[in-house]
């Protein structure tokens, strides 16, 4: 009698589930296919694996030419419309004048800055002689000078061959762009010695076709720094007044050019009553020209030129020079009378000074 309740009991049971399984089923079916104004939930996994199935699947390789083109066309496209909405038309009046506002800036901007004028090259040509006890001592004194004056400028020093190489040292320590010139030749005549010298480094000027202002220093000449400036000013030809000055004695010899503003008007003289030469022999370091003449004497209104070695370029220049006043400039424009240069005599080992020739050196 037991037995036979339990069994009734437990296919009562599944019955049970088999009628509320299938009433599930019936339901979830016909949910199916009723229409939603909103995605249910259990579409979610179909739109998650068709998502996943789109990443997975294998896309065509586009060409970099291909991507660019893209990138373009939809530039251009966008384009205008961003340029309108950030920058609004101007009225053309707005315009014109902005533009007219800038380039006056600019201008001012020019006129404040500074103009930067190229300096005229100097070329110092100074002849040293073996008979000059006090050589070494006022080619430093001289270097020193030249140590300040700016660049460019180029130093040419000539001597007679020697054992001794004090010079070369001298010149290597001074720091200034230089060349250093040496002759072989024997002279008992100072005068000439030196007018060799400066020959010499008129041809090596001419050789290599060195294009500035040529100024022939003496190592007993003492400088005021301003002639230096004076001196890039000189077009062609210049002079100046020079003094020449002696141990033991108490008056100062003037030489050069009398002028009136920076025309060159007379000439200082020796002599009240020198009458035979009213323009005496010009003094080798009171004049100045441009190297060009050497080499280019047409573009100056010479015919000749000094293509020939044995001519005495030294001379010529000379001549060119006192030929026409007119195309002489005193130095300083202002007031040529300003003495800018000296030359001293000094005592020799006797007690005698220095020789004429010495103070041409």
């Amino acid at each position: 009698m037991g037995i036979t309740e339990r069994s009734k009991k437990r296919v009562h049971l599944w019955k049970k589930a088999v009628v509320h399984f299938a009433l599930c089923f019936v339901m979830g079916f016909f949910t199916g296919f009723a229409p939603t104004g909103k995605a249910s939930i259990f579409a979610r996994p179909a739109v998650i694996s068709t998502n996943i199935s789109d990443h997975l699947s294998p896309r065509p390789v586009e060409s970099p030419q291909q991507v660019a083109a893209d990138v373009n066309r939809s530039l251009m496209a966008e384009t205008p419309i961003v340029a309108m909405a950030a920058a609004p038309a101007r009225p053309k009046e707005h315009t014109e004048n902005s533009r007219f506002i800038s380039e006056k800036e600019e201008q001012q901007e020019e006129e404040k800055e500074p103009k930067l004028t190229p300096r005229r090259f100097i070329i110092i040509v100074t002849p040293t002689s073996t008979k000059n006890k006090f050589k070494s001592v006022l080619l430093r004194r001289l270097a020193n000078t030249i140590r300040l004056v700016p660049q460019p400028l180029l130093w040419i020093v000539v001597e007679a061959k020697t054992e001794s190489n004090g010079v070369s040292e001298a010149l290597r320590k001074t720091g200034i762009m230089y060349r250093h010139l040496v002759f072989k030749e024997n002279f008992t005549d100072t005068e000439a010695e030196m007018d060799h010298q400066r020959n010499i480094a008129l041809k090596h000027i001419e050789q290599h076709k060195l294009s500035g202002i040529v100024h022939f220093a003496g190592l007993s000449n003492v400088y005021d720094l301003g002639f230096f400036d004076q001196l890039r000013e000189i077009e062609v030809f210049g002079t100046w007044p020079m003094a020449l000055l002696a141990a033991n004695r108490e008056k100062v010899i003037i030489e050069g050019p009398v002028c009136d503003s920076s025309q060159v008007i007379g000439w200082h003289l020796k002599k009240m009553n020198n009458q035979t030469d009213p323009r005496p022999p010009i003094h080798i370091s009171s004049f100045a020209f441009n190297s060009s003449i050497l080499w280019d004497p047409e573009r100056w209104g010479r015919t000749s030129s000094l293509q020939s070695s044995s001519q005495n370029s030294i001379k010529f220049v000379k001549e060119v020079v006192l030929e026409d006043e007119t195309k002489l400039k005193g130095i300083p424009p202002e007031d040529c009378s300003k003495i800018m240069l000296w030359s001293l005599r000094f005592h020799a080992a006797g007690g005698a000074t220095t020789t004429k020739h010495q103070i041409n050196q």
